[in-house]
């Protein structure tokens, strides 16, 4: 008996990183540019079609990379730019009443949420790509393991898809990956103050959060306050949780090596979600955020210089979290 629990254990921790032929994205391939439709008849119309809701619109991230690589007056100036985009554009979605449960139970899915509904067109065809992060992909980087939760979390998304089908039309592409990292989210703990207000406690942590990304080079790209969400937007209740938020995080010098030279597609993980909780009552804060690395698996990158990047922006968050007091787990 103990021989085939071990077996079964050793089996479930292999599979974890082994996963041939898994779903890794969606998209619908449609001809031409889609971006005046998307933004001024498809977003207004998302929630009341699908449940789905924007926040943190970033819409052509490709202008923002010509203002500031391509100015030869920037200091940050690339004397071998070149434009391959005609649109890229970053819209952070998220159901989130179909996910309430879900985050009562399993927490961590909030890596992925918001989640961003990608489109991009590149210079060189005359298509545009709309799409995500296989829900199946999401769950098994984050480690979600509730098979009610995995099923709830897989059905979300049907109403999503079916939709953009319906407004665009287009090709159905659906990737699939061969393996994970073998660690895919970095997960940290930090001890919290109660000897006072707990609220105050967050808020000087985040002033020191956004300050501490910010001399980076990152860019606090979007906050998403669950905690507020249910219990005063929605009046659902939330209160197994005395906090609970995310941080859209993007170093922008990466993401222009990374989408705008070539691989507009791993837009798909941008921007980074970070999530912070503190369950009722605790005295620690757990923050999560799936792994660069985990770009590197799902999207099959191999260009030298980008897994550098991504290697780079994976001890570089580390280190910073633990200069905040964070203790990795």
């Amino acid at each position: 008996m103990i021989k085939n629990l071990i077996k079964s254990t050793l089996t479930l921790s292999f599979t974890a990183v082994l996963l041939y032929g898994a779903p890794a994205n969606h998209f619908n391939v449609i001809d031409g540019d889609q971006e005046e439709k998307y933004e001024k008849e498809f977003l207004p119309s998302l929630e009341d079609a699908t449940g789905f809701s924007l926040s943190d619109p970033h819409e052509k991230i490709d202008d923002a990379y010509a203002k500031r690589y391509g100015n030869p007056q920037n200091p940050d100036y690339d004397k071998a730019w070149t434009s391959s985009l005609d649109n890229l554009g970053f819209f952070s979605v998220s159901n989130d009443v179909a996910l309430h449960d879900i985050l009562l139970s399993s927490p961590q899915i909030a890596g992925f949420e918001p989640f961003n509904l990608l489109i991009y067109k590149r210079k060189a065809d005359n298509v545009s790509y709309i799409g995500h992060i296989a829900p199946q992909a999401m769950l098994d980087v984050a480690g979600v393991t509730n098979q009610a939760d995995r099923k709830a979390y897989v059905e979300m998304f049907k109403p999503l898809d079916a939709y953009v089908t319906k407004v665009f039309g287009g090709k159905i592409l659906d990737t699939t990956f061969d393996k994970l990292p073998p660690t895919t989210m970095m997960t940290f703990e930090l001890k919290v103050d109660r000897s006072g207000d707990v609220v105050e406690w967050v808020e000087a942590f985040q002033e020191k959060f956004e300050a501490a990304f910010e001399e980076k080079d990152y860019v606090i790209a979007g906050f998403k306050n669950f905690k507020e969400t249910y219990e005063e937007d929605l009046e659902m209740p939330f209160d197994a949780y005395d906090q609970f938020f995310v941080y859209g995080v993007c170093h922008f010098t990466f993401s222009y090596n990374m989408f705008n030279k070539g691989r507009p597609d791993a837009g798909v993980f941008a921007p980074c979600s970070m999530y912070f909780y503190i369950k009722k009552g605790s005295n620690k804060m757990v923050v999560g955020m799936p792994r660069l690395a985990v770009w590197a698996s799902i999207m099959k990158i191999k260009d030298p210089i980008k897994l550098k990047w991504i290697k780079k922006i994976d001890a570089e968050i580390i280190s910073m979290m633990k200069g905040l007091g964070a203790k990795e787990i």
